[in-house]
């Protein structure tokens, strides 16, 4: 039996001629990840090891993002045992206030990872990277340990399901849109430790923005990762950028799947996530008039210059509603730069939202942008579970830039048809 695209990049990376679903192996790591809340874990347990270097200095990443610049006290320590962890150590990837982003955004920017790697992060959106045709997947704070120690992790190798992707999107249908579609088909729980493989025509209208949004979100149907095959979009993106050597990995035609699902990507609509489950799903046709109170536009999963461009062409020449908060958070510094330049914020600040530095922030109910009781937010991240951006009187529903931005011009969750067409 043949092989998926994940279970080849473990083989080799195990040194295996061949692995299969269930199996065990060890495999050495091209990418090792933390943030501020998860490395200070993994150092005091590389310290509990009595461990005294790391296994490669350059295949190391540590990215304060997620309450920086420092909200509080504790934040503030945390940055600075990692900051002395790093200078001790000499992680070159050590990535502060002024060089960070939000950590999912920035390791595919500066090239950190390509086709072919295989990361760890303690960090469970890791699987981000699949997008360029990598395996990586979360992991706990001691394997990240583990990892800096020994350049190695222990996996199960993961069963596959393949979504053949067909059709043309319409206007106004994303990469989010996508993905929430999938998960709602599928359930929370529908891909649990499998690999989500997607293939088809389809994938040439899905630029590399959509592909990131696709597998950041992998987690959220359970999947231990998420994976697309390395065509011409993903070497427009990689080469040049990525720092590796990059290697691609097709699926065999007699590698196996538990299931297979075919999505027509001209039959999709925007769709919104209802409280508090990523499957809660409805196409905006359905979804009744519910006024809100905050717009969040960002995170690792939406905060990429093409999303900045779908909201901001929604909110051009509009004012957002009256008591809605609109907060953009770009992803990374230079993804910032290039708003500001091709004069983005021009359009977000005279509509009357505010932009951030990058920072995970209120993804996680971590600061700018903490929900009250009772308030109810349209956010671009990937999560709406009880008490996620604040108080769990609080609701999130999930959605695309463009129907974030239409939610915000309107005050209610809103097409952005309806508020582009008028």
């Amino acid at each position: 039996m043949g092989m998926t695209m994940s279970q080849k990049i473990l083989a080799a990376h195990a040194n295996l001629p061949e692995v299969k679903a269930g199996q065990l192996i060890e495999a050495r790591l091209d990418m090792v990840l933390g943030n501020d809340v998860t490395s200070p874990v993994a150092i005091n347990v590389f310290n509990d090891c009595n461990a005294t270097k790391v296994f490669d200095n350059t295949k190391i990443a540590m990215v304060m993002d997620h309450f920086t610049p420092n909200k509080d006290i504790k934040s503030a320590q945390n940055c600075l045992q990692v900051r002395e962890f790093a200078g001790k150590y000499d992680i070159k990837n050590f990535l502060d206030v002024g060089e960070m982003g939000i950590e999912h955004a920035l390791l595919p920017e500066k090239g950190l990872v390509g086709p072919g790697s295989l990361c760890i992060g303690a960090d469970s959106h890791t699987c981000t990277y699949g997008a360029l045709g990598a395996f990586s997947t979360g992991v706990g704070s001691t394997d990240m340990a583990a990892g800096m120690i020994s350049g190695k992790a222990w996996f199960k190798v993961p069963s596959a399901i393949k979504f053949n992707l067909i059709g043309k999107p319409q206007k106004f249908v994303s990469g989010k849109d996508v993905i929430l579609h999938i998960i709602g088909m599928i359930g929370v729980d529908g891909a649990l430790y499998k690999s989500m493989e997607f293939a088809g025509e389809g994938l040439k209208y899905l630029n590399i923005d959509d592909r990131l949004c696709i597998a950041n979100m992998a987690i959220e149907a359970g999947a231990k990762n998420g994976i697309f095959p390395v065509d011409d979009i993903t070497r427009e993106y990689t080469n040049g950028r990525f720092q590796g050597e990059p290697v691609e990995y097709t699926a065999d035609e007699d590698a196996e799947y538990e299931a297979e699902y075919t999505v027509d990507l001209s039959q999709l609509k925007p769709t919104v996530a209802f409280p508090h489950l990523p499957e809660n799903t409805k196409t905006i046709d359905q979804v009744e008039k519910i006024e809100i109170q905050q717009v969040v536009i960002g995170s690792c999963t939406n905060g990429r210059i093409s999303d900045l461009r779908a909201a901001a062409n929604v909110m051009k020449d509009k004012k957002v509603a009256k008591g809605v908060r609109c907060i953009v958070i770009p992803g990374t510094q230079k993804i910032w730069l290039d708003a500001m330049h091709e004069g983005l914020f021009d359009i977000f600040i005279n509509a009357g939202a505010i932009v951030s530095t990058p920072t995970c922030g209120p993804c996680l109910g971590g600061h700018m942008g903490v929900l009250a009781q009772g308030e109810k937010a349209v956010s671009t991240t990937n999560r709406n579970f009880v008490g996620r951006m604040g108080h769990i009187d609080s609701e999130i529903y999930l959605a695309s830039p463009a129907v974030a931005a239409a939610s915000a011009v309107k005050g209610y969750i809103a097409d952005p048809a309806d508020v582009c067409n008028k």
